[in-house]
């Protein structure tokens, strides 16, 4: 998902002020610069750091280098065992046994048995915790619903699902065959984590100290605002790092980053889109910039229910083909990303360049707008079009959606950019209009874009679209096991979405990052960097 509701700071993490495990402090100049140490910041303050409610991109960044779980990804985008030796499968596709690795410990020093994860497993799915992604990547294991649709008092249901056989043997039932759900268990909420260092297990991670998994570093310090650091878990189960060290400094500032990098205070830049032509003329930062293509989409969503007039298919109809898409992509962001014509984007499965994806065309646009009742715009509501702050490219791209949408069909939205922690938050309750987003993969498969966003059953569902006809498409595609009958249920859904438009894609991610000479052995996956297990800095 990468995205989700967010949690209050006030309530966890700033408790963590000037809290550390270890040395603290930031290498901020050059002359500091030294080795086994890697720089490279943070947008903003993680809204979270544990495990079982982390939802953004930048933050699991930093969890999935001090804990694990059954499964992870490996550098050919595939979920293959990690705290597992190995797994098993019943005939009917439903039960899933695995073998856990024997000596596996917690960073404080004890072994994690198959129970650890039953009772990690609990406490993400106990409704008094309010995992704010359990229901979304844990929702097809046995108990956890009725778990987390739990009202009444006393004790929730039983995780029924999961059974601890043995100490290295962890049985997981699921409702239905689902051939995407070992790639779900890749995801933070199903980490396993050390239950005695949490003082209260129904209350935040609050201090790097509740912080141990068995990851390949520690967490050191967290000073919201400030910095992040761990420190190398030289006892780590796949061998220690290479590197000693980690600092994120908190800088929100697109430039300062950039200034911060030219000068030698970080080792790694994600960069936007305006500081490319530059860095790309400069005969030194050109042989440092790298491209990644990420399975992720920026939309326009809008929500159909909260505003009358967005609730007729006619409106979102009119607002998709009043977008030229082309000079948002060419123009606005000078060509480096490619036009999103589907919802599944290139590197997921079953993704198509012809789609039913609306095209650009004003005066049809104009015309379905007047059928509804507007037009030229006239009578149409007041909105605010919302967005996040901290990235320039999406602050243009909105004011470019913004300006179309008033030049073409004669409608006027209110721009309103929003502290992240805010739009996560407003995001999770429906609030929001109107808004700019960006949805990325957490596994390669299309229930991960079409059922999981647009469903009705859809936990990441935050439209309310709701079409019964698609749902069933959605339902039959996500349990079954036959590629091509998969393929054509799930083609015959994104049609159906796109003709709806309850949301318009608009472009797909590509990340530009400038990495030092001093840094080497990034290890890479469609996701992002995987954690730094070879990571080297000299």
């Amino acid at each position: 998902m990468r995205i989700g509701p967010v949690l209050a700071i006030g309530a966890a993490l700033l408790t963590l002020i000037g809290c550390s495990g270890g040395s603290g402090g930031f290498s901020s100049r050059k002359a500091d610069a030294k080795a086994g140490v890697f720089r490279y910041p943070l947008p903003t303050t993680p809204t979270s750091l544990d495990p079982s409610k982390v939802q953004d991109g930048d933050t699991i960044d930093v969890v999935q280098q001090v804990f694990e779980g059954l499964m992870k990804w490996d550098e050919n985008n595939r979920a293959v065992p990690n705290l597992a030796e190995s797994y098993d499968l019943s005939a009917d596709k439903k039960t899933y046994t695995f073998h856990l690795k024997h000596g596996i410990k917690f960073s404080n020093g004890r072994e994690v048995k198959a129970e650890d994860f039953k009772w990690c497993w609990e406490r993400t799915t106990n409704p008094k915790f309010t995992s704010p992604t359990a229901g979304t990547y844990m929702a097809d294991i046995m108990g956890v619903n009725d778990r987390l649709n739990f009202k009444g008092d006393g004790d929730a249901p039983a995780l029924s699902g999961v059974t601890a056989k043995d100490d290295y043997t962890l049985e997981v039932t699921i409702d239905k065959p689902r051939p995407y759900f070992l790639d779900k268990l890749t995801y933070a909420c199903t980490y396993v984590f050390a239950k005695e260092a949490l003082p209260d297990p129904l209350k935040d991670m609050a201090t790097p100290e509740q912080m141990i998994g068995t990851g390949p570093f520690k967490m050191d310090t967290v000073i919201p605002e400030q910095i992040v650091t761990l420190v190398a878990n030289k006892d780590y189960h796949d061998g220690a790092p290479k590197l000693e060290r980690i600092e994120r400094p908190i800088i929100k500032d697109a430039q300062s980053r950039l200034n911060k990098y030219k000068t030698g205070e970080i080792d790694l830049c994600p960069l936007e889109r305006e500081d490319l032509p530059a860095i790309q003329k400069d005969p030194v930062l050109s042989k440092q910039l790298k491209f990644f293509d990420r399975p992720a989409m920026y939309y326009l969503g809008m929500n159909c229910s909260t505003v009358p007039a967005l609730k007729d298919r006619r409106v979102r109809q009119a607002i998709a083909m009043a977008l030229d898409r082309d000079k948002i992509v060419n123009e606005v962001l000078g060509g480096i990303n490619r036009r999103a014509d589907s919802i599944i984007p290139p590197g997921v499965k079953y993704y198509r360049e012809k789609t039913a994806m609306l095209p650009f065309d004003i005066t049809k646009a104009k015309t379905l707008l007047a059928q509804a009742g507007f037009p030229d715009g006239k009578g149409f509501p007041d909105l605010d079009f919302c967005y996040r702050d901290g990235r320039p490219d999406v602050e243009i791209v909105a004011q470019a959606i913004q300006q179309q949408l008033r030049q073409n069909l004669g409608i006027n939205l209110h721009p309103k950019k929003i502290e992240w922690g805010a739009y996560l938050q407003k995001y999770n309750t429906k609030t929001m209009p109107i808004y700019h987003m960006r949805w990325a993969a957490d596994y390669l498969d299309p229930e991960n874009f079409l059922s999981l966003l647009l469903a009705s059953y859809g936990n990441e569902n935050k439209l309310n679209y709701h079409n019964p006809a698609y749902d069933a498409l959605c339902r039959e595609a996500d349990t079954s096991f036959d590629d091509a009958k998969r393929a054509e249920l799930y083609a015959k859904a994104e049609d159906m979405v796109l003709q709806d438009a309850p949301f318009v894609p608009i472009y797909f991610q590509k990340d530009a990052e400038l990495i030092s000479d001093r840094v080497s052995g990034i290890r890479e996956s469609a996701f992002g960097h995987l954690p730094h297990t070879t990571t080297s800095v000299q």
